[in-house]
């Protein structure tokens, strides 16, 4: 008889475990090599325990998803408590937290193979957008003016260059791209 009918069950760990897993797979490998047996095998964890979890590959994807999209919700929250203004608040914290992720890159990795499955995964997108609507609902009194639009924009512009390493650009001038959209975001 093993074991595993005496251990004390640990669900949310195991659980954390495997998107901890799936997440290393994807950044070193990209999001092909996340699968069911991959990540069962690189966890130590029973595909049965796997699947408890997970049912699908969709659902541990979602899950990944989901599991980043809070974190970047909590940088957000940090970064929006430490700001004084409330016009723009959020808008800048989108900033700083998405030009954030370069100088981060176990979530830089993570959210490079996010971002390129978003693009061929419609659920994905789906609840990228929901996740931008609420936003924009939430703070339509603060971050609705024209300008703060446009300055998410170059966010988001400036996430998908540092996504596709397409752009050198250097400290000095990175700074000041940064420092002029959060400038933007009081108008």
């Amino acid at each position: 008889m093993s074991n595993a009918h005496h251990r004390k069950k640990q669900p949310a760990l195991v659980r954390q475990q495997l998107l901890d897993v799936a997440a290393r797979l994807a950044a070193s490998e990209g999001m092909a090599a996340v699968t069911l047996d991959a990540v069962s095998a690189a966890s130590s964890v029973s595909k049965g325990g796997l699947l408890h979890h997970f049912p699908t590959k969709n659902a541990l994807l979602d899950a990944l998803f989901e599991s980043l999209l809070e974190t970047f919700d909590g940088d957000i929250e940090e970064l929006m408590r430490g700001d004084p203004l409330p016009q723009g608040r959020f808008t800048r914290a989108y900033v700083m937290a998405v030009s954030g992720l370069k100088d981060r890159p176990d979530d830089s990795r993570n959210w490079t193979q996010v971002t390129i499955t978003l693009l061929a995964e419609p659920r994905l997108r789906l609840r990228w957008r929901q996740w931008v609507q609420a936003r924009a609902e939430e703070y339509v009194g603060t971050d609705s003016s024209l300008d703060a639009q446009i300055v998410r924009f170059a966010a988001d512009g400036l996430w998908f260059a540092d996504t596709l390493e397409s752009h050198d650009i250097d400290g000095a001038l990175r700074r000041d791209l940064i420092g002029r959209l959060v400038e933007l975001t009081g108008k």
